[in-house]
């Protein structure tokens, strides 16, 4: 057994057991944390979520208020998952599978776990009649500020006092209508404006607001509400909302302008339809372990939890106290070891807010405010944020114990992933052909008339017919995921490998993917396989391009290649060289992947910055092609691994031209200029960074702070081309209606100079 735990130790990639997240609520963003702090070799830590920003509840109100910017409140996903080594899906879960253990979710294939945890909070319930046209919900947070803008512009231009009502007496809904009330204040002052404040009404189907605090801090509110001039209605539940009027169940009706509706809300659907054991209000029913009391290997903790035996409100408190048993279960869980029972305080502190930098402490028969209070609660909920804001970097160089892998896998599983049962080589290494059968009759392939013979024939080779005066157009490309969720990379591999065949003004017709996959169980290696090709033809089938074959064998780490064939007419297609001076240099894309990417390694990128850069990725350059044909490029790469210097570089000695780019005019990635300034780059960077000779004026243009993301890889990036003066504008003004909004005319191309310089900048 010692040299399986040896040989074991060596493969940084071997996945035993896969933990699964569903939601980034508080109890899993601490179970995120604690994993990265203490990693469990042999198990996949994967987070399924819908936001890369996930909101801490505490802070909301501030951020209303403007005591706290919107990135103050919320916490980075995607740099806490790369902090814990877990795989992000940026996706929404939408269902289970409980007897195959799959997670579904809403636009790519299901996800297998062996411990799955489910954290996704509640959804808001607008079942009033009309609420859900007519108000907007406290939740999402985003979509809540994005409304508080256009009040305020409302807010701004009325000609009269606005009615603003809030319906929802508990503490979300009256530290909302406090802490809108102060902002609008602040934002009249700000403005300078004379306009009258609006009058604010909040609406309690509760006779009693704030109903599970205590008497003296329902008075306390009552009395600031009435010092602040908010009209209190309470006692009567909301019973319809037309446009501009709220009625209530005891007839009584009201004009409001706007609408914001902080009332409970309600579990989601789908954990009840998979068959989990559920309360009667739909949240998951767990033993004091966490543990679903129906379906073992299965956790629930924060709002969607319900636990049995210790019957809660539902709060933040509870979520962020249910992180450390919920890790520490999760974790044994998976160790195959008893689990261990949790029980939550009793009475808990709130920390409710007035809107303006004052707040009251309320816990049992007791209560405390002032504006010490507010600051108090600033320190707790900014160092809570701190924890998650402030990661140190961590080795993944993990050793697992024989007792550790004993538990996550049987002694024939562990030999089998080691290579002691001496793994063949050459076609020894393939992957089986029943698992690979089973994944190809799950794919969609389109299929094109051009195609004689592909995947569904048992041919050793494609068969595509090339058309009459037409010729053949071929890449290759292959390399490693450059993120960690199959699905996605498939993607972003397929867009980046027809970037090729769209630079010179071909079509893709068909495909032949090269996998290679880690050592895994049958299930697993199936699983990576299927997400990861499911990806890829999502993009070619989008591209109307058909995956013919391919090959797949077994390796020490991911990695997908594509041979994409195209056709072309030959007097149509662009090439490299034809540039002609005054040709204006036309770029697609905003650069700086490679940086963006370096400093995400390293944690000193935010979520924000990479999903803006695998937006980028998966946009698809066929659109752009097409228009810098149409507007007459006379040349045409794709800017990808060597950088825009490395591309224009082959450009301008193919044409036998210079050129001249304007560096202030390259549009960016989100970020970039952050990264740069702290020296993150690629590894490729230093090789890029040679061909810094054809730059003219080097020593001058260096200086310039963006001068590196010329040298910077691009992984599905822009095409850059040369368009005739006369046809620039056209061109850009077409581009951005197609969506490629950050394209610019980045520089021109020159006559060439009688020295061995070929590219100028302008800084």
């Amino acid at each position: 057994m010692e040299a399986v735990i040896a040989l074991m130790n060596n493969l940084q990639l071997q996945t035993l057991k896969d933990l699964v997240l569903v939601g980034g609520g508080h109890s899993h963003v601490i179970v995120l944390k604690r994993f990265g702090m203490h990693p469990l070799p042999g198990v996949r830590l994967t987070l399924v979520t819908r936001d890369i920003q996930t909101p801490y509840s505490g802070m909301l109100p501030g951020v209303i208020a403007g005591h706290y910017d919107f990135e103050d409140a919320h916490i980075d996903l995607l740099k806490l998952a790369q902090f814990a080594g877990a795989r992000l899906i940026h996706e929404e879960a939408i269902g289970l599978n409980l007897s195959d253990k799959t997670v579904f979710c809403r636009e790519r294939p299901p996800l297998s776990y062996d411990v799955l945890s489910i954290d996704i909070g509640v959804t808001p319930v607008l079942g009033v009649p009309g609420s859900n046209v007519n108000a907007v919900a406290v939740k999402p947070i985003a979509k809540l500020v994005n409304r508080w803008e256009q009040l305020k512009l409302r807010i701004a231009d009325a000609k009269r006092a606005l009615q603003i009502g809030v319906v929802g007496g508990g503490a979300a809904g009256v530290e909302l209508i406090l802490s809108v009330q102060h902002a609008v204040k602040k934002f009249l002052e700000s403005q300078g404006s004379r306009q009258v404040e609006p009058v604010f009404h909040l609406f309690s189907g509760n006779k009693h607001i704030l109903p599970t605090h205590n008497v003296r801090v329902r008075k306390t509110f009552i009395e600031i509400l009435r010092s602040r001039h908010i009209q209190l209605h309470a006692g009567a539940p909301v019973s319809a909302v037309h446009t501009g009027t709220i009625e209530l169940e005891d007839g009584a009706s009201f004009t409001v302008d706007e609408i914001l509706w902080a009332t409970e809300a309600a579990a989601q659907k789908w954990p009840a339809e998979a068959g989990l054991a559920v309360d009667n209000d739909g949240f998951i029913k767990v033993a004091d372990s966490l543990q679903s009391i129906s379906h073992p290997g299965v956790f629930a903790a924060g709002d969607i939890a319900a636990v049995v035996n210790y019957p809660r409100e539902k709060a933040g408190v509870f979520a962020v106290r249910q992180g450390p048993p919920l890790e520490r279960n999760l974790r044994r869980a998976l160790l195959k070891k008893p689990l261990r029972p949790f029980v939550p305080q009793k009475q808990f502190l709130s920390l409710i807010s007035t809107g303006d930098k004052y707040a009251v402490a309320s816990r049992g028969i007791w209560a405390l405010e002032g504006r010490w209070v507010w600051k108090w609660k600033d320190q707790i909920d900014r160092r809570f944020m701190r924890q998650f804001s402030h990661l140190p970097e961590m080795s993944r160089s993990l050793k697992a114990s024989s007792k550790e892998l004993e538990q996550l896998a049987s002694p024939d599983e562990l030999r089998r992933l080691s290579g002691l049962d001496m793994r063949c080589l050459g076609c020894g290494s393939k992957v089986g052909s029943k698992l690979l059968d089973r994944v190809l009759q799950r794919l969609t392939p389109i299929r094109r008339d051009e195609i004689i013979a592909g995947l569904n024939s048992f041919e050793d080779a494609s068969v595509e017919r090339i058309p009459d005066e037409m010729v053949a157009v071929r890449t290759v490309d292959a390399f490693p995921p450059i993120v960690n969720d199959p699905y996605l990379a498939g993607q972003i591999t397929a867009n980046h490998c027809l970037g090729d065949i769209y630079a010179m003004g071909a079509d893709p017709v068909s495909a032949l993917a090269i996998v290679t996959l880690p050592m895994a169980s049958q299930r697993k290696m199936e699983a990576m396989l299927e997400e990861l090709l499911s990806g890829a033809i999502s993009t070619l089938n989008e591209a109307n391009t058909a995956l013919v074959g391919g090959h797949t064998i077994e390796g020490n780490e991911l990695m997908l290649g594509l041979a994409v064939s195209g056709s072309g007419y030959p007097g149509l297609l662009l090439r490299k060289g034809g540039m002609e001076p005054q040709d204006h240099l036309v770029l697609t894309k905003p650069l700086g992947v490679g940086t963006l990417f370096a400093a995400h390694m390293r944690l000193r990128a935010k979520g924000v910055w990479i999903n803006g850069a695998v937006r980028s990725m998966l946009q698809s350059n066929q659109k752009a092609a097409d228009c810098l044909r149409a507007h007459g490029a006379t040349a045409c790469t794709d800017i990808t691994g060597f950088g825009l210097a490395g591309h224009l570089l082959e450009m301008v000695r193919a044409s036998k031209v210079d050129a001249k780019l304007d560096l202030h005019s390259i549009p960016i990635l989100q970020g970039v200029e952050d990264t740069l300034k702290n020296g993150m780059h690629s590894s490729l960077y230093p090789e890029n960074l040679r061909v810094c000779d054809a730059i003219g004026n080097h020593e001058q243009a260096k200086a310039a702070t963006l001068y590196p993301v010329l040298f910077d890889p691009q992984t599905a990036g822009g095409l850059m081309a040369s368009i005739p003066a006369l046809h620039v504008d056209s061109c850009l003004k077409t581009l951005h209606q197609l969506g490629y909004t950050d394209a610019a005319d980045v520089g021109v191309v020159l006559p060439r100079g009688q020295k061995d310089e070929h590219i100028w900048m302008s800084v």
